[in-house]
């Protein structure tokens, strides 16, 4: 089984989300669409702008807790968020979890 670390992202907000799960297309509809409280669901709809993938468990924590550092977060906005704000501006129209 495979563990998978993402950041979401949500345009009507300006904020971003980490975490992480075995199942990822699964987790991505309770953010959107599933879950009836708490951060996600208030700043719905959220975009999938990066993913890592990890055999061990243990290894998806420790990078999810990384990116959710100071730091991890610093690394994000600099380096995978204006990635992902260019290519969406390239695009006519973008969908959730593209």
């Amino acid at each position: 089984m495979d563990y998978s670390v993402y950041v979401l992202y949500s345009f009507s907000a300006g904020k971003l989300y980490t975490g992480f799960s075995s199942d990822l297309i699964t987790r991505f509809n309770f953010h959107n669409f599933k879950s009836t409280k708490g951060f996600t669901k208030k700043y719905r709809p959220w975009y999938c702008i990066h993913v890592e993938v990890y055999k061990f468990k243990s290894s998806a924590m420790k990078r999810e807790k990384e990116l959710k550092s100071g730091k991890g977060r610093e690394w994000i906005r600099y380096n995978i968020l204006p990635n992902y704000l260019i290519l969406t501006r390239e695009q006519d129209h973008i969908h959730p979890f593209s």
